[in-house]
């Protein structure tokens, strides 16, 4: 057994976390058809009934909205939403779904935003992504003004954004301006890589985090979510109380 696979085994927990501790999802690809996610009701379902088994008592689900790939719109986003609901609610699956969307800061973001078109959730909170390659250089203003609109930004995942790993001030200075953090479960489990594991529970261990989303596409995503619950750092988050994710 390899040293990272000691380590690993050595902070696992001897038990899963009971998920209604967290219970609501704030971040999925869950609606079929309109992103990369899930690709049919069928699965979309499976997936829907795999949350509420862990205990989730609700899904916000969160499609892309991009502006040269995904060009999600509110009516193509709530028609398929009213679609799934009324799947599930044929499954008999009691579980509340809702949506907003995942916004991938780029020049559609900056023109939705000024047009007031910006689908949001909880306390007026709007889920923002960046590139995985290159740092926005426009982030410190886009998100002043999204505040001084009201707007609570979210950073979708930024355990994944690599560009800033050797600059952690980076992110300090983020939190510092009242950004707040969602990081991926999955992250926790490793799924991406060991490096985007660490700097997830350095986030964790500097109380950084406000948020835990799935990020769930396909079963595969929820087999690694389901991974996190042995995590030490996971349990750790929720015993900290500083999770917002039961806000919702």
């Amino acid at each position: 057994m390899s040293v990272f696979n000691n380590f690993f085994t050595s902070n696992k927990l001897k038990h899963p976390i009971d998920m209604s501790l967290i219970s609501t999802d704030m971040h999925s690809h869950l609606i079929p058809g309109i992103d990369d996610g899930s690709e049919s009701v069928e699965d979309s379902i499976e997936l829907i009934r795999s949350f509420y088994n862990l205990g989730y008592k609700k899904i916000i689900t969160t499609p892309h909205i991009m502006f040269d790939f995904f060009k999600n719109t509110p009516e193509i986003i709530f028609k398929n939403l009213e679609n799934l609901k009324n799947a599930v609610a044929k499954e008999q699956i009691p579980i509340k779904i809702e949506a907003a969307a995942e916004y991938m800061l780029d020049e559609g973001f900056i023109q939705k935003f000024r047009a007031g078109e910006l689908l949001t959730f909880g306390k007026k909170y709007v889920l923002i992504e960046l590139s995985a390659y290159f740092p926005p250089d426009s982030i410190y203003q886009v998100m002043f003004d999204l505040k001084l609109d009201g707007y609570n930004p979210i950073l979708a995942h930024p355990e994944r954004y690599a560009y800033w790993y050797s600059d952690f001030e980076k992110f300090v200075t983020l939190k510092d301006r009242e950004i707040l953090f969602q990081i991926n479960l999955p992250s926790l489990a490793g799924y991406y890589s060991a490096e985007v594991r660490k700097i997830a529970e350095k986030f964790i261990d500097n109380n950084m985090v406000d948020f835990v989303g799935s990020d769930t596409h396909n079963s595969v995503y929820f087999e690694q979510l389901e991974k996190s619950r042995y995590s030490k750092h996971l349990e750790k988050l929720i015993n900290s109380g500083m999770l917002k994710n039961k806000e919702l």
